[in-house]
């Protein structure tokens, strides 16, 4: 193709999930490359065999920003410069279509590690010797498929939504701690975040702990339930607390850079996958005890000019685009295109 044609895009993925981050950072990628001028397709995925016109609508409501079409990968994808596979379960549809296009594989987690061994950690794990052209969420997942599977790879760091997370001016002082609690997703570490949250609350019974992602029902502890929420809500929560429990046993999710634009100290698990994502000097790191992790809080909670902290820690965030990762996957996928 020339160098100045527009590129046309097949994705293949799962159906949009309420709240699922993994989503919200590919159609960001996806509109970026719209908004450039070129076209993009998607082709939905069930592995239950779900109604795909249902979920195309799911898709329009979800990610109204999208102005491409959405079609059931059951029924096969027409030709196009490139085919992107955007979970372990798709690149089998990526794989074994006969369209053409040349290969790649969006891959935000390493998605072994969300199974016990057995047959789907190794159904995920063979997905990385398929000779995909690897595109990935952030420095340690680039780091592992290279060396450990060979993998060609290009990586983009992670984006702020600085839009929706940032300072509010006017809000009250800020008075507890928020926890990111997902309990369906064993990676989030959320029994463990219930222990570490557990001490904490003892020793401070005048912060409010406040829970979103998951309504959880009655813990040996007082919290404030709010479940799902808006960004605009959230943010609320945000620019309310001290501090934010952020915990990812892989790699590391778009929480604990929305809690920093917000000014909201995040306290992360300490793990070489967190470290090479997040790479921010606000970020405070604990060993996965919930002794360490209370203590991390204690901290946080204790800093004397807060106020001056959370400037600087959403200052640190500041520039952070997702523009500039949109305009690191169209720059790979151009170039691989135009030279094969």
């Amino acid at each position: 193709m020339e160098r100045d044609e527009r590129l046309i895009v097949n994705w293949v993925i799962v159906p949009p999930a309420a709240g699922s981050g993994g989503h919200t950072t590919m159609f960001r990628l996806i509109e970026h490359l719209e908004r450039s001028g070129h076209i993009c397709r998607i082709y939905l995925y069930d592995v239950y065999g779900g109604d795909a016109t249902y979920y195309a609508s799911r898709v329009r409501e979800v990610f109204p920003g999208f102005a491409g079409e959405v079609h059931d990968v059951r029924e096969g994808m027409a030709d196009a410069h490139a085919v992107v596979a955007t979970a372990w379960e798709t690149a089998y549809c990526v794989y074994s279509d006969v369209c053409r296009g040349i290969r790649f594989y969006l891959i935000q987690d390493f998605e072994p590690w969300f199974y016990p061994v057995g047959g789907c950690s190794v159904l995920a794990e063979n997905t990385y010797r398929m000779n995909f052209h690897a595109i990935t969420a952030g420095r340690f997942l680039a780091k592992k498929l290279s060396n450990e599977y060979g993998m060609a790879v290009e990586s983009f760091d992670f984006g702020c939504d600085t839009e929706h997370y940032h300072l509010l001016e006017k809000e009250r002082p800020r008075d507890g701690i928020v926890f990111y609690a997902r309990p369906e997703t064993p990676r989030r570490a959320f029994e463990l975040g219930i222990i570490a949250l557990k001490l904490f609350a003892e020793r401070h019974p005048e912060l409010t702990i406040h829970f979103y992602g998951k309504r959880i029902g009655k813990l040996p502890f007082s919290y404030v339930d709010h479940g799902l929420m808006s960004p605009k809500d959230l943010n609320r929560i945000y620019n309310r607390c001290f501090a934010g429990l952020s915990l990812s046993m892989t790699n590391v999710s778009l929480v604990p850079h929305e809690m920093l634009a917000a000014g909201c100290i995040p306290v992360v698990n300490d793990a070489e996958h967190n470290r090479a994502v997040l790479d921010n000097p606000f970020v405070r790191y604990a060993p996965p005890t919930p002794h360490a992790l209370a203590a991390a809080l204690d901290d946080v909670v204790a800093t004397k000019d807060f106020a001056a902290l959370a400037v600087s820690a959403s200052a640190s965030v500041s520039s952070a685009s997702w523009e500039a990762a949109g305009d690191v996957v169209q720059q790979c996928i151009r170039r691989i295109v135009c030279c094969r």
